[in-house]
């Protein structure tokens, strides 16, 4: 378990400094509990790149709320031609 004052400090350098970012920092940055952080990075389409990281840019499109919805719009129209045959 992360103690109070390793969280300030890892908060501090991930908000000051990084550009990518661990799960448990990206976490942090996002202020979400492990559950609520896979929840909304999935559904905004924010992923781990093959390092293991997350882009803090997509993060902060996730925090203010611009999902990815391109790609949700494609998959709405895919799912509604598959219900209408």
């Amino acid at each position: 378990m992360i103690k109070e004052e390793e969280k300030i400090v890892m908060r501090a350098i991930a908000l000051c400094f990084k550009p990518y970012l661990k799960q448990e920092e990206a976490m942090i940055y996002c202020n979400l509990g492990r559950t609520q952080f896979a929840v909304r990075s999935q559904e905004a389409g924010v992923y781990k790149n093959e390092n293991g990281y997350y882009s803090r840019e997509d993060l902060d499109k996730m925090c203010i709320g611009e999902a990815n919805f391109e790609e949700m719009r494609e998959e709405f129209q895919k799912l509604s031609k598959v219900r209408r045959k």
